[in-house]
């Protein structure tokens, strides 16, 4: 028995997603509600990948079965594909599994040669109609089918249009004739095929171009970004057309049913007057407010509004949903789970419980633990903005605040991303093909379009600042500027957007940190509700001290002393430490350091009240600290009243071959023991000092770089030695723990060695990641892109924990050392504890806590209540 290939709407339902796509399996479930769909069928994702296992050919039965689909949607409109007297005109759209914005391609009007444009000129007694519907047709086919550069065919329009003079709507029927004319032709110039006749030839093409494009560079792009499988495949939906753009009783429009840059709960989307589909999505004419349709087809509007709130309850989350008006009559054509901002996805999911719609766990499943990212980003400092003034205002597309240089050209802005310059992407529109720009950018701005065009829900799915539709822009990509108002910005000018107000502005501006609370607060105190994990933050001062407990960290899991040592005046002290010649003279330089080191400390202890700190001792190489050329040497040797030779000699004597094995971590104190006691003291004295405040205070201190317990046993004694002393002088005990950092595969191997000393592990899985892969952080970014790329690993382990490597030696470790002390705490202190993927991954190992950068904490907290709850089963 043939394999079924073909799924006709009513055959589907929501579950069967992985086989007909979001977007076949969104059709069949409004099909089986009851909905107004017109009629069609899916080609499944498994024909896809069969397809390319096949050589790109059809899999064996598929053609046949599409042709029985056709006759089961002729059947249900009375219509015969091909038939001029009265033809059936189809579209013919992508729909992989996660929802791709943009990325794929869509064929309407499918069907359409002189024969059949002439019966629909007749039926529908409207020749204009039937003579825009196949313009269309032979453009988009063109384009997307056989491939012809659509600059080509836009280049015509614009000329039949006077350049600006007039709309697409102006056109007359002859002109709309001469140009799908002219399309032909450029198309016989372009690829040196005619353009095809029949009907079923079309529609073959059209398929087959559908599953080409799941490997088309946006598709790819979009995937490797989003970390969507490329072995999914992407299923093809044929559906009877439906038409937007036979006259004033007709529209077509995109809308979601909740904002989906803020998450208020009013249905928000734009439609056109006398369009069709793509004209709203690719922001060639600018539409309007769907509020408007309430005003100008209230029957229609109140039956969508119906349509809408009904498809949120039944799927229980937030629809985008895409409709057209055919004569008055109102056809829905696509639901899907609607991409939002991370502001609008903590709303919506609170707004939902409080509704009854679901309940609090999925709630907190719900959220994307990235799109948090984008309520902590900055927006422009209010008194910078009060005496500024925009050069234009557009529509706010997606939120939050950035700066950079006016860049027209998304190779350009990808080139010069990748040199570290921040650039903001100016284009008039963009396109799919813009994608690898748009990553790049740190906004997007453009001239037309709305607030679902393409640049709007890509740039918000990336949670990247977004102004679309700022319609007073004048762009020329061939002088790479624009003008605005009077005034020219030139590539590689200054600017900034306001995604939240729509405004641009000349110049960079000052920014400021968002405030959270509310709802953000609220799915907060779920999130921890349902989480084992602990989340503590990295910092080293107390001002990223107080900025993570406001974010809700238990504990500092990482305070870099060394961090310290580079503010001010205290980089000459421990310069003079570094260039002593006996141990007095490094005590005498360590002594003005210590009281200094000993403030910094007791800001930490009064921030986090209450909660540990886990403080390491000194890590880097000595050589950090030093000048390398000679101008700077011969300074310092002014400074400090040394010979500049001696100088020389004592930085070529520190340079290493391999400074990230060398001379740092625990091997410092131990050849120095001094340096320990001193950090330990200031450790302490600040301990004792802010106790007798009545703070209660929990430090924690961890010896860095151990890979033999005899190591750690020669530091752990320096700090017990000197923390007696301490609290003996003061008359006060104060409880701390020592502890190491594990990020040598070594220590993970014979941590149940070293935990017979070790009260606490920390896994540093930076360094633990480049002693365990042979790689350098610094040195890698060359090729492990290209890596990633290759699919010759998953991902960049610097960025998401390498669980077969690098995670097996944390679940060693965390295991070895728990056999030899069964309450020892364990902890991660590296960038990875706030990376969702990993933090789940440290959660199934049992660690007691990550830690991370203040920022991250939230996502951490989020990410690790999902890993309690399990997978949630989110739309990419």
């Amino acid at each position: 028995m043939t394999k079924k290939w073909v799924y006709l709407f009513r055959e589907g339902n929501a579950s069967m997603r992985d086989l007909l796509g979001g977007k076949g399996a969104g059709v069949a479930e409004m099909t089986r509600t009851g909905v107004p769909v017109p009629p069609g069928f899916t080609i499944t994702t498994e024909a896809c990948n069969a397809y390319y296992e096949n050589g790109q050919q059809f899999p064996e039965g598929m053609w046949e079965q599409v042709l029985e689909g056709l006759k089961d949607i002729e059947a249900q409109t009375g219509k015969r594909f091909g038939d001029p007297s009265n033809p059936l005109l189809v579209s013919v759209r992508s729909g992989a599994k996660f929802s791709m914005p943009g990325m794929m391609d869509t064929v309407l009007n499918l069907g359409l040669n002189q024969q059949t444009r002439e019966g629909l000129a007749h039926l529908t007694n409207n020749p204009r109609f039937a003579a825009d519907a196949y313009r269309r047709f032979v453009q988009l086919f063109g384009k997307i089918v056989l491939g012809v550069d659509g600059d080509r065919f836009e280049h015509e329009m614009d000329e039949a249009k006077g350049h600006g003079q007039r709309q697409d709507t102006d056109l007359t029927t002859e002109e709309l004739l001469a140009l799908a004319e002219k399309f032909k032709a450029i198309i016989k110039e372009d690829v040196g095929v005619d353009f095809p006749d029949d009907p079923f030839e079309q529609l073959r093409a059209a398929i087959a171009a559908v599953f080409r494009s799941w490997n088309g560079r946006r598709a790819v792009d979009y995937r490797r970004v989003n970390k969507i499988p490329d072995n999914l495949g992407t299923a093809v939906n044929v559906q009877a057309m439906v038409f937007g753009n036979m006259g004033n009783d007709s529209a077509t429009g995109v809308a979601f049913t909740r904002n989906p840059s803020t998450g208020e709960p009013e249905i928000f989307g734009e439609y056109l007057v006398n369009a069709q589909g793509e004209d709203v999505v690719a922001g060639i004419r600018t539409p309007q407010p769907i509020s408007k349709l309430a005003q100008e087809m209230p029957e229609v509007y109140e039956q969508f509004h119906q349509i809408a709130k009904q498809l949120e309850r039944h799927y229980k989350d937030m629809q985008d949903v895409e409709f057209t008006i055919e004569r008055g009559k109102l056809w829905m054509l696509q639901t899907r789970t609607g991409k939002r901002t991370g502001a609008a996805a903590v709303k919506i999911a609170v707004d939902m419980v409080n509704e009854g719609l679901i309940d609090r766990a999925t709630a907190v499943q719900r959220v994307d633990p990235h799109a948090l990212d984008q309520l902590l980003h900055p927006m422009i400092d209010p008194a910078a903005r009060k005496d500024a003034h925009p050069l234009t205002v557009g529509l706010p597309a997606s939120p939050g605040a950035a700066s950079g240089k006016a860049v027209f050209d998304p190779d350009e802005a990808e080139e010069l991303a990748k040199t570290g310059e921040k650039v903001i992407l100016v284009r008039v529109e963009t396109a799919p093909e813009d994608f690898h720009g748009m990553v790049a950018a740190q906004a997007i701005l453009t001239a037309r379009g709305g607030m679902t065009s393409h640049a709007a829900v890509v740039a918000r799915g990336m949670g990247k600042p977004c102004v679309a539709g700022a319609g007073d822009l004048r762009i020329s990509y061939a002088d790479q500027l624009m003008t605005v108002n009077g005034t020219t910005i030139r590539k590689g000018d200054w600017i900034t957007l306001d995604g939240g107000s729509g405004e641009v502005f000349a110049g960079k501006m000052p920014t400021v940190e968002p405030e959270l609370s509310g709802d953000f607060a609220t799915l907060m105190s779920w999130a921890d509700e349902f989480r084992k994990l602990g989340v503590r933050a990295n910092a080293d001062i107390p001002r990223d001290a107080r900025i993570a407990r406001q974010f809700g960290a238990e504990g500092i899991g990482l305070c870099r002393t060394e961090h310290m040592f580079f503010e001010g005046d205290r980089i000459d002290a421990m310069r003079e430490m570094i260039l002593a010649d006996t141990v007095e003279e490094r005590r005498a330089a360590l002594a003005k350091i210590e009281p200094l080191q000993q403030s910094d400390f007791e800001g930490l202890f009064r921030e986090m009240a209450g909660l540990p700190v886990t403080i390491r001792t000194l890590d880097p190489p000595l050589h950090e600290f030093l000048p390398h050329d000679d101008d700077e040497i011969e300074a310092l040797a002014n400074k400090l009243g040394v010979d500049p030779r001696k100088v020389k000699a004592r930085v070529e004597s520190l340079r290493e071959a391999n400074p990230m094995l060398g001379f740092r971590g625990c091997r410092l104190g131990i050849l120095y023991p001094e340096i320990t006691e001193m950090q330990a003291r200031a450790i302490f004295k600040a301990a004792v000092k802010v106790k007798a405040e009545g703070i209660d205070v929990h430090p924690e201190v961890m010896i860095p770089l151990v890979g033999h317990v005899s190591e750690l046993k020669l530091q752990e004694e320096v700090v017990r030695r000197v923390a007696a002393e301490v609290f003996a002088e003061a008359g006060v005990e104060v409880p701390y723990l020592v502890g190491t950092m594990i990020e040598l595969p070594r220590a993970a191997l014979v941590a149940d060695e070293i935990a017979q000393v070790a009260e606490f592990f920390s896994f540093g899985t930076n360094d633990l990641t480049q002693t365990t892969l042979g790689l350098s952080r610094d040195d890698s970014g060359r090729f492990l892109p290209i890596y990633v790329e290759k699919k010759l690993i998953p991902d960049d382990p610097f960025q998401t924990i390498d669980q077969r490597g690098v995670g097996q030696l944390v679940q060693i470790g965390t295991e070895r050392g728990r056999s030899t002390r069964l309450d020892l705490k364990v902890g991660v202190c590296g960038e990875h504890g706030g990376d969702p993927a990993s933090v789940e991954f440290f959660h199934r190992v049992g660690l007691n806590y990550v830690s991370c950068s203040p920022y991250r904490v939230p996502i951490a907290r989020l990410a690790a209540a999902q890993a309690a709850l399990g997978e949630a089963k989110r739309d990419k």
